[in-house]
């Protein structure tokens, strides 16, 4: 009888710390260079086991409630996400409104060795979390959508030391091929076969890639356009696929853990 009351209390503190587990939203900020930024640290509070962490950078419209969903969604409890504010406290495109969210990529597109710096202070707040949040910081990566795949290409680029960077549909292109050599990630890109914007690239980023000492991937995926992963997005150009979206998480997840592993 004291055992089953004893199981009984165990399975009800379980399902109390269940109950009370949640995804924290913890708010990251910090000042470079004059400009304010406000990033959120994403993780799943029901275990306190340390895991890898992910930079994440968002598409052109910065940090909003869209992005905060897709980043719990990655995360789950497999990594503690810092999603990333790119252009600053005092820029935030609306949703839906490209006038905007060109204006704020511009200078970003503008002065890489700008995107570069911030990217690279983005994973140096990462790396301080882990002082007050369960990271493995032996253990880091950075992933990116859109504009996001391409800063997360250049923090390969700047040879940040991170174990994988994954690009989602990013911009291909680079101000300097050369940085190339400086690359230590392994580096996955998914575009889409028929993304008319960051296909055309394709090939000099391939040969950007053979001149690195870098372990690379290039995915192309079938019947896809730009936006693949974005589940608000459905323009012509620009639009969600499903199963595009599960197999490009899929192979995130794949290489991910094939980095952090030190497995082919």
């Amino acid at each position: 009888m004291r055992f089953i009351r004893a199981v009984c209390l165990a399975l009800l503190a379980g399902l109390s710390f269940a109950a009370h587990a949640k995804m924290v939203h913890r708010p990251v900020e910090w000042t470079l260079d004059g400009t304010h930024f406000k990033s959120v640290l994403i993780y799943d509070d029901a275990t306190h086991a340390k895991r890898p962490g992910l930079v994440m950078v968002p598409n052109w419209f910065g940090v909003n409630d869209i992005a905060i969903k897709k980043a719990e969604m990655i995360a789950g409890k497999d990594y503690v996400i810092l999603l990333t504010d790119m252009y600053g406290e005092n820029v935030r495109p609306q949703v839906g409104n490209a006038d905007q969210a060109k204006a704020a990529v511009a200078p970003l597109y503008g002065d890489r060795a700008l995107m570069r710096k911030r990217i690279g202070e983005a994973l140096a707040q990462l790396k301080a979390q882990a002082a007050n949040a369960p990271i493995d910081a032996s253990k880091l990566a950075a992933i990116g959508f859109c504009f996001g795949g391409s800063a997360v290409l250049d923090l390969a680029r700047s040879g940040a030391d991170v174990a994988a960077v994954v690009s989602f549909h990013g911009n291909l292109a680079t101000d300097n091929p050369e940085l190339a050599k400086n690359i230590k990630a392994r580096v996955l890109a998914m575009n889409g076969a028929d993304d008319k914007g960051t296909m055309p690239d394709a090939d000099k980023f391939m040969d950007e890639m053979r001149a690195s000492p870098a372990d690379w991937e290039f995915l192309v995926l079938g019947n896809a356009v730009h936006c693949f992963t974005e589940t608000e997005e459905n323009s012509a150009g620009c639009k969600y696929d499903a199963r595009a979206a599960a197999r490009s998480y899929r192979l995130m997840h794949d290489w991910l853990r094939a980095a952090f592993s030190g497995t082919p």
